[in-house]
């Protein structure tokens, strides 16, 4: 059985805000009758009577690396005290964080998973696999401060696997300590997955993109930590039922992390039901390698929501990105534009069954440049902001050209089945991309909506004009990956994914599932 425990919210912490080039891996960015312009506000998280408060576990158990766990002693926050057990900062050997009553895990700075096994899986640059895995449990909760962060290397993975009633929590300190508002961020670093699949805009010069030679560092390791290769099955392991708070750390400059990173990684990685909230950087980013990942959150992120780059090849299906009112930047970036557009492999993107609610006021609340291909389909794009925000920019005369096999390039943006509730939908993108020719993209595409008034219901949730569009894309087209649905945006009230597993923060809030993202689950 899960029990939880809410508490005050007794302080506020830094806002951290920071823009990503792309050359950083640490950012290296109508009708119906229900309308809400915003979601209801987070109620203040009160205590709920219990019998005990948490109680610190008697000690650290013992795991397989031969470093072991470093018993810290005990911390004290609104849900109790608990015992702090420090990980190694490299696990040299498969380990396994169990679940335990009273006990959380703290990284206690860059915490690598095995050691860097290259860019080849076969030894062939001098190097040979580690293999190592962490497994972490259902209900772990894992803390971190400052620049601490979570790195799993090429040829080793991540197990962290949680369920719906008990996820996995990474958060930082200032959370246990029962510190955070609705406005902190940027208080640990982040998880990166590194993996050994291609990408561009290689480090070393000369190289050629998409090979072995072609490598792109983690910004911010201790020592040289890569990630880049052409094996394009690779796996960094599986993360289902995460939550991921309060990450997004400034290293240094435009060098932070957020709150997930993943570097070259192959289809072998399994990523769902993942949660981000108010990291100080993007939600995630995704740099080349190839991502599918369904049922995303991505609430509250200061810079973009979603940041694909360097080639990526990504799927993405059921997805919700929601920022704070007057916070964070576009809600989708695609690629960058640096004088490296035509390296191959192309960045492909296909998202479908997303809900984009833009609050701050600013540029755009989708961008699509530096010759990237991108495909939306049944997805609602909001502006809720005050200021007005266009919903589409596209830059570049390379990310509108027809397609061109040799040039690893499908042609310009898809938009199918596709909801723009913009005061202005479309406005003019550089190198003489007008609004008129965004537009046309659109107009191009079928079922497309550019009047569209939502009936979201609790700020998230299909209403009525959701699960009755009109045209529905049948994305089982775009490849074995997409489920058949018959609704646009994220969540429909038949199948309500969010229910179970996640926090409630000022952007979006799912009806008090694990409890406000302030305050601590307390799973026994």
């Amino acid at each position: 059985m899960t029990k939880l425990s809410r508490s005050f919210i007794l302080g506020s912490s830094i806002l951290a805000l920071a823009a990503c080039g792309p050359d950083e891996i640490a950012s290296p960015g109508t009708g119906g009758n229900i309308t809400i312009n915003n979601p209801p506000a987070t109620p203040a998280p009160t205590p709920t009577p219990t019998s005990a408060m948490v109680t610190p576990a008697n000690g650290c158990p013992t795991i397989s690396d031969a470093q072991g766990l470093t018993d810290e002693g005990t911390i004290t926050g609104p849900e109790g005290q608990w015992r702090v057990c420090a990980t190694p900062l490299r696990f040299n050997t498969s380990s396994t964080l169990p679940q335990i009553p009273g006990l959380l895990y703290r990284l206690p700075g860059e915490v690598n998973v095995g050691t860097d096994g290259g860019a080849a899986p076969d030894a062939s640059d001098g190097r040979s696999d580690t293999n190592v895995t962490l497994t972490i449990e259902p209900g772990v909760i894992v803390y971190a401060s400052g620049s601490s962060f979570l790195n799993v290397t090429r040829g080793n993975a991540i197990n962290a696997v949680g369920t719906q009633s008990q996820p996995i929590v990474f958060t930082s300190r200032d959370n246990i300590l029962g510190l955070n508002s609705n406005d902190s961020s940027g208080q640990w670093g982040g998880i990166v997955l590194s993996g050994r699949a291609q990408v561009t805009d290689c480090v070393a010069p000369g190289a050629t993109p998409g090979t072995v030679g072609c490598e792109r560092q983690v910004e911010g390791a201790v020592s040289p930590s890569f990630f880049g290769g052409a094996t394009n099955t690779d796996s960094s392991g599986t993360m289902r039922f995460v939550q991921i708070r309060y990450s997004g750390f400034v290293l240094s400059g435009d060098n932070e992390l957020q709150s997930l990173t993943t570097g070259g990684i192959g289809s072998g990685t399994i990523l769902s039901d993942i949660q981000s909230v108010n990291s100080s950087d993007d939600g995630v980013e995704f740099f080349g390698g190839v991502v599918n990942i369904k049922r995303l959150i991505v609430a509250g992120a200061e810079d973009d929501s979603i940041d694909t780059d360097t080639g990526v090849k990504a799927n993405m299906q059921f997805v919700i990105a929601a920022q704070r009112n007057g916070v964070g930047d576009a809600i989708i970036e695609a690629d960058s534009s640096n004088g490296l557009e035509d390296q191959t492999p192309r960045q492909n993107t296909t998202i479908a069954n997303a809900t984009f609610i833009q609050r701050r006021t600013g540029d755009q609340v989708v961008r699509i440049r530096g010759g990237a291909d991108y495909g939306l389909y049944n997805t609602l794009v909001w502006d809720a902001s005050t200021g007005g925000t266009p919903c589409l920019r596209i830059d570049g005369q390379e990310t509108i050209r027809a397609a061109n096999a040799g040039l690893d390039d499908v042609g310009g943006p898809r938009f199918n089945s596709v909801a723009f509730q913009c005061a202005t939908n479309f406005r003019n993108g550089s190198d003489g991309v007008t609004l008129a020719q965004a537009e046309g993209f659109v107009d191009a595409g079928a079922g497309n909506n550019k009047a569209y008034l939502n009936t979201l219901v609790s700020g998230y949730l299909g209403g009525t004009n959701e699960t009755n569009f009109g045209t529905i894309f049948n994305v089982t087209s775009l490849g074995s990956f997409f489920e058949a649905n018959t609704f646009i945006g994220a969540v429909s009230p038949a199948n309500n994914w969010t229910q179970g597993w996640t926090c409630d923060s000022s952007a979006v809030s799912f009806g008090n599932n694990t409890g406000a993202c302030t305050s601590i689950p307390v799973f026994n």
